[in-house]
Order: structure tokens, then sequence, then C-alpha cells
């Protein structure tokens, strides 16, 4: 593909997508795909580090590709791959692990919160503390040299570059160091209850994310009820007015008017007009997605053989790098 710099990143096939999928990542990969060699993952994977129901991951695995190709993704610039049709992430992600501390997962913020959740429920799985060794096998596999992440996930990265560190001053040169690339307004896109709180498909208000797939009716509900700061003004400051400044990215990224435009047209007016207005340009930016996204449902053959033919030419990168790493370490 050009020889342009490569990029890994996924999403978890684990429930509906939403807004802060595609603009926190979807959105970024399209940016990129002309510029940059992409292999874009549905990491299922990962989606079972959490309890699943079988029936409901193959389908959510099917329509997370949709959504790519929706959005914009396109399958002769992208490879899109499913994980765990490429058995390299596992043995890799095995051999990773003989060699990361375990004090280094303990650490790591992610584990810590889903680890309190999981405890509540279930216990925790070790599954869950050897995800980012996961992530970090998907990344390494591909020579990746960005990684496209939003906040949250950049500890994760972090943890990639120093496993790839360890790995090639033991063995020698074998895997790129990756760098981490935040785009630093719509990385993370907040939830609509709770400005603290990243936007999620698992959040139990449904009010707190605004799915791809909503009708009109419920996007303007969502949006009508979403909180706002105390005060009036309608200005972007994450640390004064968190709530106002989550919208206003929302708002930016789906009309494509900037921040600043956005601040002078609402100067002084109201947060329901503001609301309004942008519970309309929510609904506009996604009509194209969800008018292909129909096109698509009524055509799974075709989007099930882009995945067929991505995670092979996805499989043929990874075995390369599998081989390396296995001669290295003494594997007869």
């Amino acid at each position: 593909m050009k020889g342009q710099s490569r990029i890994f990143s996924g999403i978890r096939p684990s429930g509906d997508l939403h807004i802060g999928n595609y603009l926190g990542a979807i959105k970024q990969w399209i940016k990129l795909q002309d510029s940059h060699e992409i292999i874009a993952g549905i990491v299922d994977l990962h989606a079972i580090t959490t309890p699943h129901e079988p029936e409901k991951l193959r389908r959510a695995t099917l329509e997370t590709a949709m959504v790519y190709l929706a959005a914009g993704l396109d399958p002769n610039k992208v490879t899109l791959m499913v994980q765990s049709h490429v058995p390299a992430h596992t043995e890799l992600a095995w051999i990773l692990g003989t060699m990361t501390p375990l004090g280094e997962l303990e650490r790591m913020t992610q584990f810590k919160e889903k680890g309190r959740e999981a405890a509540a429920r279930q216990g925790i799985m070790a599954g869950l503390l050897n995800y980012p060794v996961l992530m970090a096998a998907d990344i390494l596999l591909y020579q990746t040299a960005v990684v496209p992440v939003g906040e949250d996930q950049e500890q994760h990265v972090e943890l990639a570059r120093s496993i790839a560190e360890r790995f090639n001053n033991k063995y020698g040169e074998t895997f790129t160091v990756p760098a981490v690339q935040l785009q630093k307004e719509s990385a993370r896109i907040m939830s609509l209850t709770d400005p603290e709180k990243k936007m999620s498909k698992s959040d139990e208000s449904a009010k707190s994310a605004i799915m791809l797939a909503d009708e009109p009716g419920a996007i303007r509900e969502k949006i009508k009820s979403a909180v706002t700061d105390s005060g009036k003004e309608i200005r972007y400051d994450p640390d004064a007015k968190p709530a106002v400044s989550n919208l206003l990215v929302i708002f930016s990224e789906l009309s494509g008017r900037p921040i600043k435009e956005l601040e002078e047209s609402y100067n002084g007016k109201a947060y329901a007009e503001f609301k309004s207005d942008l519970a309309e340009a929510v609904i506009e930016g996604l009509k194209p997605l969800q008018a292909k996204l129909t096109e698509l449902r009524e055509n799974e053959q075709a989007v099930l053989t882009i995945l067929r033919d991505g995670s092979e030419k996805a499989a043929a990168i990874a075995n390369k790098t599998l081989a390396s790493v296995r001669e290295k370490i003494g594997f007869l």
C-alpha cells in the first residue's frame, strides 16, 4: 500500500456503536486512509474478556464491520479484519505475557476500573488482567508505526512500547516501537449524562450515548436531556464547563463547523436553542452513514467476503512477524 507508515487499531464488538466510537476512532482512520496503511480490526478476542452471549457477539462483529464501511473506510485502501481469524494474535500474546511483569498489568487504570466491576459480578478473570498484553500483540504483530487511540487507551500503548523495547533489547531488533497519536478534542467523547465519564456502550443510562443507528426522535430526546453546566455561557472550557465543552465537540465534529465559530454563533443564546440545533446537526451528520448501513445489511455476503480477504491479508503480515519472534526466542 504505497509504503506509508502502518497503523493498527480496532474496536471491540461488544454492542451497538455510538458517536464516541465514530468520532474518536473511525473518523480518524478515514482521515488517514489516503496517507497511511491502515489495518482496522474488529477485536473480538478482547470482547470476550467481559460476559457475552455468543450469537450477540457474532452479530456485533458483522455490524461493526458494516459501520466501518458505512462510515467511509474503503476496503481498497484499508485492511478490514477480524482478530480471532488471525491466530498469530493469541500466540504472540502468550509469548509477550511471559516477559511482562505482573505489577505492570495490575497498575493499568482500565484494569482497576473494570476489575472493580467484574469483582462485583463474577470475580476477576485472567483475561481481563492480560487484556493489555493481547493489545500489545495486536499492535506489534503488524510492525505498527502509529496507534491512533483515545486518551483512555494511551496507557496500554505505552505498555506495548515498553514490551517492544524489552524484547528488542533482549533478542535483537524485532518490533517497531509504536508512537501514540491522539486527536486532541474528539479523542474522548464523554457521556451525555455524566461528562466525567467516557461515552460507553455499557452505561446503565440509555440516555448517556447516541447510538449510530438512533432514530431522529431518540437523538433529539437524548440531547434535550443532556446535562449542562452552571451558568449560561456556551464556551469551550473542559475544566470549568465539561458538559458544554463535550456538546461543542460533538457539534463541531458532526457539522464541520469549528468550535470557535460555534461559540460566537451561540454567544448570549440559551442552552435550549443550542441543544435544539445540536440535535439537528447530529441527525444530519449521521444520515449518510445510516443510509449506507441500511444498504450493507441487505448484502451481508459482500461484507463477509471483505472480512475474509482482509483477515487473510492481515495474517500474511502477522505470520511474518511471528516467524521472526519464534526463531529468536528459540522455538524448534
